[in-house]
């Protein structure tokens, strides 16, 4: 998302999830204000390889509810951003001890991490193991010239050999001409937790297509094909 009139329409058609792009390499790289939004919406920030307290500060910046890691980040890596969110708001609630209009900093404790890998005609799922205790979810897209938002589905088959219980996202140009796989993919074993739709939605970078979002839930909510 990126524009607020824009986000506001999308929100009234309530999505779990909404998504913030933090990445400047972007065409649909977010800079503005968050308006307010439900509380069943989860705000999502995505980000490639960024700097760990950057990350944080954007996390604090807009309290995000999940965050979408889009780069080369490590199991280490993501260990450092739950440690620094710990260590900052630690640091706020003692600084701040004793004053007793500063309200407590929320906690973070809860945030989601998806991690994105990138599929094309093949993936070796053994690369997903050390993850699997730290991250909530993972999200499979397509492997192409962007780090997202390439508008190219690869090819689902090569989900068949996932072999772990944790749930994922599915992502990678999913467009309304594809509600009939969508529905046959659900009718499968695979722990799908989520549809991540996008660039097939959009009139521009970042600005959704209200109608054809609002039909695309209503069809796969409903099974209808």
């Amino acid at each position: 998302m990126k524009y607020v009139e824009n986000i506001l329409q999308v929100a009234e058609l309530q999505p779990d999830y909404l998504g913030f792009i933090f990445y400047d390499k972007s065409k649909r790289n977010f800079e503005g204000i968050i308006p307010e939004l439900a509380k069943e919406i989860k705000k999502a920030g995505v980000f490639v390889n960024e700097i760990p307290e950057i990350l944080v500060s954007y996390i604090e910046e807009y309290q995000l509810d999940a965050i979408q890691l889009h780069g080369d980040e490590s199991v280490d890596y993501i260990k450092s951003i739950r440690k620094l969110l710990s260590e900052s708001r630690a640091s706020f609630i003692e600084q701040n001890k004793g004053r007793k209009k500063v309200k407590k900093p929320k906690s973070y404790d809860n945030l989601e991490i998806i991690k994105v890998f990138g599929i094309k005609n093949e993936f070796n799922f053994e690369v997903l193991k050390p993850y699997l205790d730290i991250v909530d979810y993972f999200l499979f897209d397509t492997k192409g010239k962007e780090r997202g938002g390439n508008g190219v589905k690869f090819d689902w088959s090569v989900l068949e050999n996932y072999p772990f219980d944790k749930p994922f996202f599915l992502s990678g140009g999913i467009g309304l001409e594809d509600v009939e796989q969508i529905q046959i993919i659900r009718k499968t074993n695979l722990p799908i937790y989520a549809l991540d739709v996008n660039s097939k939605f959009e009139n521009e970078p970042g600005k959704k297509k209200i109608q054809e979002l609002k039909k695309f839930k209503e069809i796969v909510i409903s099974n209808k094909m």
